[in-house]
């Protein structure tokens, strides 16, 4: 055995894309509605009419929600969670009595065998009680042992471990490392091979659910050697592996239940049965997961947006103004619209997606990505416009205003819990640039060695010829389309009802637009399309209100078509749409009026230390600790905090 690395490799920029890009999924096998929306084509017959679960399906998934919601109201006390910080061993206990470690897993090996649209319904569900039990189950079988195994495992792993997940063993994920996080090319734990095993030495950082854990889905560099292809790989660890030691519970500004924490791996002997896939396929692996994975987040985000209108709408209503109530003042009413419109759309998003998912008909990699984007940002601003809305009890805590004799009502704890969602699982940051580059798959696929340095001259001018008969195609298509036509999509405009068809013309029209404005920008820009993280951003904004509004109507559309709530379902989704078609405006304009380059301008002189002078006339509160804790080989020498639950 070779001795573990002591520090993350040197990879060059060139490098860690390159990793990234052999990590995504090359193909695409199956049509793709938000793909060909980023491309100019509303294909709202990939989404139309909205696909619905089998009656079956219905049936388990009702049942198994009612009796969550009595084991939510009954035995979840939100408050003690939040005030211990820590959810109390006879809440996860029952959680396992009730089968809720498994929805998600096959009935053949003692799971729900749940769909993923009511996974979610049951993840919007749990976390509306305590977020932290959102996070608690998203953990362990979105993006822990139970998927990638689902996906990817062997026979002998399926039946080794998912009876194990179903209904005892918690499970973790574990990715990032101190000075790894969106930059997997740099990862520092190794897993080098010897004898009928491999052995795992190295430190992983914010393991959601790491601290009470019992299996691990690990990722580590395995070195090439000879018969080993090597490269990061992906392995099912025993939490209770000798060499396993959990070393700290991190604590953080919301999500105070959670369990996470830092955990080291020192000589831990790993069975060679235990790896997930082949070597080097460790984050394709992670990648596959995540792309029905991320739908969790939405879920939970759908559910923060349900309760932020409850609670304004109680609110609004009894609080009293100059006569009225506060609802009734346009400041305050814009704000409580702004909230159920969203609502709607981000449980349109969740539930087409869902449902997508389940029918396995389309590709649905960009539509989760854009439903964890767009769900995580738009309930970070509704729970940051209800505590606007209740004013100084926003900003009180639930336990202080109970003191006193009021409603507990935790806005400030939702605002704080909702924050992590915009980093978790990929950060709005990251999420841009991921569906960015799925997005222009199509122009990178024959267009891509035109614009790469490193290709030759023969493979330029295949290249050429490639891109010459795709866009003589593609590029007529982009001048007018039904978007134009004043009778398009007219289902969408039954009588007495709102008129979402001029909606859907909007999203035909300015899906063309978007992607008009792309195929410039790639052609103006060339090989430096990559760095303008600014425009890809707001292509990336553009097309999730895109896919937004067709998911808003779309469902509006099925609520009527049974029955249930068709004419307000109307009326929710025009407001979501008038909001959305605000933001979109704005958003084009952005794309050519910004201020960009006098960002980059600005940022060199505060790295060079232009503007220190700014800084003066404060004190920091900061220790002098280092900015990342480089993790030292070798044991532990801490005391172990893990605690599985049994």
């Amino acid at each position: 055995m070779t001795a573990p690395a002591t520090s993350s490799p040197t990879v060059s920029e060139r490098e860690a894309r390159q990793v990234a890009e052999a990590a995504r999924e090359q193909h695409w096998r199956k049509p793709s509605f938000a793909k060909e929306l980023f491309l100019g084509r509303l294909r709202l017959d990939l989404v139309h009419p909205h696909p619905l679960p089998a009656d079956d399906d219905v049936r388990r998934g009702e049942a198994f929600l009612a009796r969550l919601r009595d084991f939510c109201e009954t035995r979840v006390d939100s408050a003690r969670i939040e005030r211990e910080a820590r959810i109390p061993d006879e809440v996860v206990t029952g959680l396992k009595e009730l089968g809720a470690l498994g929805m998600k897993i096959d009935t053949r090996y003692g799971g729900l065998g749940l769909t993923q649209v009511y996974y979610n319904r049951a993840l919007a569900l749990a976390g509306s009680a305590s977020p932290a039990l959102g996070a608690l189950l998203s953990a362990h079988q979105s993006i822990g042992v139970p998927q990638p195994l689902k996906l990817f495992g062997t026979q002998e792993q399926k039946d080794a471990f998912l009876p194990r997940c179903a209904r005892t063993d918690i499970s973790a994920f574990l990715l990032t490392e101190p000075d790894v996080g969106s930059d997997p090319a740099r990862l520092a734990t190794t897993a080098v091979p010897d004898g009928d095993g491999y052995v795992l030495d190295g430190v992983k950082l914010w393991t959601t659910n790491g601290v009470v854990a019992d299996l691990l889905v690990v990722m580590a560099r395995v070195p090439r050697s000879e018969g080993h292809r090597g490269g990061i790989t992906a392995f099912v660890v025993e939490a209770a592996a000798e060499g396993v030691t959990v070393e700290h519970r991190n604590a953080f500004m919301g999500l105070r239940g959670i369990e996470n924490g830092v955990t080291r791996f020192h000589r831990v002997r790993v069975p060679a049965a235990h790896r997930i896939g082949e070597e080097g396929q460790g984050l394709k692996i992670a990648l596959t997961t995540l792309n029905t994975g991320r739908l969790s987040l939405p879920a939970m985000c759908a559910g923060a947006g349900k309760w932020c209108l409850k609670i304004a709408r109680e609110w609004s209503g009894v609080r009293e103004q100059w006569g009225k109530p506060v609802a009734l003042h346009e400041a305050v009413g814009s704000k409580i619209s702004f909230i159920a419109a969203t609502t709607f759309a981000l449980e349109a998003v969740l539930e087409l997606s869902s449902q997508m998912a389940d029918e396995d008909r389309n590709d649905i990699r960009i539509e989760a990505a854009l439903a964890k984007l767009y769900g995580s940002e738009m309930a970070w601003r509704m729970a940051d416009e209800l505590v606007q809305i209740r004013g100084g009890r926003g900003f009180e805590t639930a336990d202080s205003l109970a003191a006193r004799g009021e409603r507990a009502v935790p806005a400030e704890q939702m605002l704080r819990d909702l924050r992590i969602n915009r980093i978790f699982e990929g950060s709005t940051e990251i999420m841009h640039l991921l569906i960015a580059r799925e997005a222009v798959d199509a122009h990178l696929a024959v267009a891509g060695d035109l614009i790469d340095p490193a290709k030759s001259l023969p493979d330029k001018a295949r290249a050429g010829g490639r891109a010459g008969v795709f866009y003589a195609r593609w590029l007529p298509k982009l001048v007018a389309g039904p978007g134009q036509l004043p009778g398009s999509y007219a289902e969408f405009h039954p009588r007495g009802h709102a008129d979402l068809s001029g909606h859907l013309r909007y999203v035909e029209r300015h899906a063309r637009k978007l992607a008009r404005a792309t195929f410039y920008a790639m052609t103006r820009w060339q090989g430096r399309m990559e760095s303008k993280q600014g425009f890809l951003g707001r292509v990336v904004d553009i097309g999730a209100e895109l896919f937004a509004m067709s998911a808003a109507c779309v469902r509006a559309e099925l609520l009527r078509t049974r029955g249930e709530h068709g004419r307000a379902a109307y009326q929710l989704a025009d407001a979501f749409c008038r909001q959305s078609r605000v933001r979109v405006g704005e958003l084009f304009d952005r794309l050519w009026t910004n201020t960009d380059d006098i960002d980059r301008t600005v940022v060199r002189g505060v790295l060079g230390g232009v503007y220190t002078w700014l800084e003066q006339g404060i004190v920091d509160p900061s220790d002098d600790g280092p900015w990342i804790a480089e993790p030292e080989p070798g044991p532990s020498g801490r005391e172990n905090v893990h605690r599985p639950i049994h």
